[in-house]
């Protein structure tokens, strides 16, 4: 019994605690329902070993992956953030690595300011309220990965990376945490040399990881979740949330309940950002995946083979400015045809108060609106009316009514995106 509590009170004192929001008296507990998590890999190398190179006081999120856990915990969609991604940082509040006034940056360096910069950045990215995070460092990744007894993985060709310290042969192979970490972490090995072509090592590693802890069930096993837990608590930082010892094991038990054939990889889709070639922002593609998170409904993904409803996004749609905000159609419009729909004309509008949507008295006309209503997040009803397809009327309400929750879930397209199962073959392409 002593014994216990001892172990209990050294893994309850390894685990470090940060703001989740710059208003740290809001701190929530362990949330309930479908759950939101940002996974953070920091490069900092400050650190008890002294093999990642000199700290030099800074530190920028090495990966970062927005895992959601759907509701009845049958299913978790952990999309890969690309560090490279530029975006307006928004403004965060110092909880104790610096104030940051916000501006154009990488997606990545908002950590440098702390974990709660972080989860604002993500949150303006995505638009899906993070209800937790969990930040790791190199020695952490590595001791989860020794603590598993190490990973499968399978190489297609030899890999070696003098500045990640790889080197791997070709084919299926056993690898501790060291190499595990150098495999998700190098460019070089690689012929693109990219933050995106490395993603793809990452979902290998990232399988790897669930296979193993799965088939080892290490996540509901007490004699192996302590040496687990006691490998990464020591190198891990979490909201108060997760800053319990049964938070995190009541969380691991939660994971470990979802079939890994439902637990799904996805990379956010991404283009070549117009400033700078050499880096990325996210695509409409991207906005649909972070609205499933958002809506707690499965990502459908172009290689799943599924076909939306041919009537939901058929019908023309004009959009008429009477908000009287200069620009807002064109915003709109540009909201719409990234999410399928067909964008008839553009036109200014007198102004009105209320946003409302006409629709044809036809089938294809009727879902058409019903889903654009869904999608853009207008709590309004649909209208019917002498109309060519669908006519949204964007009123002064406009703003307002988007920053509501969506009453229903929006109907889903298909996205392509790099992606694979944490039950694939790890030797399949």
């Amino acid at each position: 019994m002593a014994t216990g509590v001892i172990a209990v009170a050294q893994l309850q004192g390894n685990i470090t605690t940060a703001p989740l929001r710059g208003d740290a008296a809001d701190e929530p507990e362990l949330a309930v329902g479908d759950l939101n998590i940002l996974l953070l890999g920091s490069d900092s190398r400050a650190l008890a070993s002294d093999g990642f190179g000199e700290d030099e006081g800074g530190e920028r999120a090495d990966a970062m992956v927005l895992a959601h856990i759907s509701s009845d915990s049958t299913r978790i969609d952990a999309v890969q953030l690309p560090r490279d991604t530029l975006m307006t940082l928004p403004a965060c509040d110092d909880t104790g690595s610096g104030e940051f006034r916000g501006g154009e940056g990488m997606l990545n360096s908002a950590l440098e300011y702390g974990p709660a910069c972080s989860v604002a950045a993500v949150e303006a990215l995505s638009g899906v309220r993070i209800d937790h995070f969990v930040r790791l460092d190199f020695e952490g990744f590595i001791g989860m990965v020794d603590a598993l007894g190490g990973i499968e993985v399978c190489l297609p060709e030899a890999l070696q990376d003098g500045q990640a310290r790889l080197d791997l042969p070709a084919g299926p192979q056993s690898i501790g945490g060291d190499q595990a970490l150098a495999l998700a972490r190098t460019r070089y090995a690689l012929a693109e040399g990219s933050d995106i072509a490395r993603l793809g090592h990452q979902q290998m590693v990232l399988s790897a990881i669930v296979q193993k802890a799965t088939k080892s069930d290490v996540l509901v096993r007490p004699d192996r979740l302590y040496g687990f837990l006691d490998a990464i608590t020591s190198s891990m930082t979490v909201d108060p949330g997760l800053g319990g010892l049964t938070d995190l094991a009541g969380l691991a038990a939660r994971v470990a309940n979802v079939p890994m054939s439902s637990v799904t990889f996805v990379t956010m889709p991404t283009t070549e950002a117009p400033q700078d070639r050499n880096r990325v922002v996210a695509t409409a593609d991207a906005d649909v995946i972070f609205r499933a998170l958002a809506d707690d409904v499965p990502i459908v993904l172009t290689t799943d083979g599924a076909e939306p409803d041919p009537t939901v996004r058929t019908a023309p749609v004009r959009i008429l400015n009477g908000a009287g905000v200069a620009g807002l159609a064109a915003q709109v419009s540009e909201d719409a045809t990234g999410f399928g729909y067909a964008v008839a004309g553009l036109a200014n509008a007198e102004p009105v108060d209320r946003t409302t949507i006409v629709a044809a008295d036809t089938p294809d006309a009727q879902a058409t609106a019903t889903a654009l209503a869904s999608e853009l997040g207008l709590a309004v009803t649909v209208e019917t009316g002498d109309v060519d397809g669908v006519e949204l009327l964007l009123g002064a309400d406009y703003t307002d009514l988007t920053s509501q929750l969506r009453a229903t879930p929006a109907p889903q397209r298909p996205v392509d995106a790099v992606s694979r199962s944490a039950d694939t073959d790890l030797c399949a392409a």
